[in-house]
């Protein structure tokens, strides 16, 4: 398999069109088992792409976002300071079925959608997994609104727009949905009951596709690069060939480099789009203001700070592939038993999920948070060591070996150890 890898990054048509989208894109290599590497990162030349295929890559992402030098890039940046060193961004739709022909539907219907508005020049391409990307260049958008230039208003605009997409094209991909299978078979293909995906005695189509609302430093794959897993082509597509398109298409063997992917086409062409949008949003998006629950900190003199923390929970800190979900279980439980307080929780919680590919939905880390939080008096214990479901299943349990042997069975009990012995210290020395 890895000199099927080397060979296709070898090709001069394949590098050359993976630079054309990677320039001043932040790049993140995607090695075996989904593992990712360092964050920032670029691509410049065609040997960069074989040096990190030659160390394992598999695959490679780009930013949605443009930079000056994306090497400045650093996790937890203040929006202020992403805002100076963005130079661009594009409108991207990553619509998520498990279903392929749903897939094609979805897509094709959201190119539809955006035609209406007057947008000509959106790409798509077969993502090489389960489903199609849909972008339209920072070009085609206006230069400024409301006298702010458009490069600062990422992802604000991207969060309408997508919402007010979602609504337009909600009949009109309900009916094709209808068209193509009952609410069992529907619910079927993706797994899931009828009743999931009813809603007032009809189906809802995105209880069927997801469309997530993407941050800042939001990654997909580029445009003619491999799919880490199913070794599969992200193949950009004409329009008009999406109907016919078939998964096998995309095998290496069979791919030429051909269509472009998020290519500037058309100056200003979704000006109408993005007004619409944000004339719909101030009529029907209301502003999440909740704010998280307060609660009753662990009683100690200060919080436990990072350094004592065990190499189990450091490395999870560092993000993960896989398991984002019980890391976050863990991190919460963990953090509060540290006697860190809701705005520290939520501000590393949320530095974390950054260094996450593909990172957790916003929603569904504030939505954990808040109810976590909301347990004022009753503060839950991290999963213990052995646990199969949790650290072992992570790769993380093995990191902790030693301390499994000085009997730590709980993450927490390693830094109150640690701590409990550097407080005695001190004051042995104040004696």
């Amino acid at each position: 398999m890895l000199q099927k890898v080397y060979n296709w990054y070898s090709k001069e048509s394949v590098q050359k069109a993976i630079l054309e989208v990677a320039n001043n894109r932040e790049i993140v290599s995607v090695y075996k088992d989904s593992a990712f590497g360092k964050r920032p990162d670029m691509l410049q030349y065609p040997a960069d792409i074989l040096q990190a295929v030659s160390e394992g890559a598999l695959s490679f992402h780009g930013s949605i976002e443009q930079w000056t030098n994306p090497m400045k890039l650093e996790v937890g940046m203040a929006k202020k300071d992403l805002d100076d060193i963005r130079t661009g961004w594009s409108l991207f739709f990553d619509p998520d079925v498990k279903d392929f022909e749903i897939a094609k539907i979805v897509t094709r219907i959201i190119v539809e959608g955006l035609k209406d508005y007057g947008v000509k020049s959106c790409s798509i391409k077969f993502s090489g997994g389960k489903g199609f990307h849909i972008a339209v260049h920072f070009e085609s958008l206006p230069e400024t609104i409301n006298y702010q230039h458009m490069k600062m208003l990422y992802p604000d605009i991207q969060e309408k727009v997508t919402n007010f997409i979602k609504w337009y094209i909600k009949d009109m991909l309900r009916d094709e949905l209808n068209a193509l299978d009952n609410p069992e078979g529907l619910a079927s293909r993706i797994g899931k009951t009828a009743n999931e995906i009813i809603v007032n005695n009809e189906i809802d189509p995105f209880k069927i596709v997801n469309m997530d609302i993407f941050k800042s430093r939001h990654l997909f794959r580029l445009p003619y690069s491999l799919h880490e897993t199913t070794m599969l082509v992200s193949l950009p597509l004409k329009v008009e060939d999406l109907k016919n398109f078939e998964k096998e298409d995309a095998l290496p063997e069979k791919v030429k480099v051909e269509e472009k992917f998020l290519i500037p086409k058309a100056k200003g062409d979704a000006q109408l789009l993005v007004v619409e949008a944000l004339d719909w949003a101030s009529r029907h998006m209301a502003e999440e203001t909740e704010e998280l629950p307060k609660f009753k900190q662990i009683k100690r003199v200060k919080a436990i700070p990072e350094i004592y923390f065990p190499p189990c929970i450091k490395a999870l800190l560092n993000g993960v592939p896989d398991g984002k979900k019980r890391g976050l279980f863990i991190l919460i439980n963990f953090l509060r038993n540290m006697g860190w307080n809701a705005e520290q929780i939520e501000k590393r919680i949320l530095e974390w999920n950054e260094k996450n590919y593909p990172s957790l939905r916003s929603n569904y880390i504030r939505s954990q948070l808040r109810w976590h939080f909301r347990q004022a008096d009753r503060i839950l214990a991290p999963p213990n060591c052995d646990n199969e479901n949790f650290y072992k299943s992570m790769g993380l349990f093995d990191l902790c070996k030693d301390l499994h042997t000085q009997g730590v069975k709980n993450p927490i009990s390693y830094p109150i150890r640690k701590v409990s012995k550097v407080d005695k210290l001190k004051t042995k020395k104040g004696k």
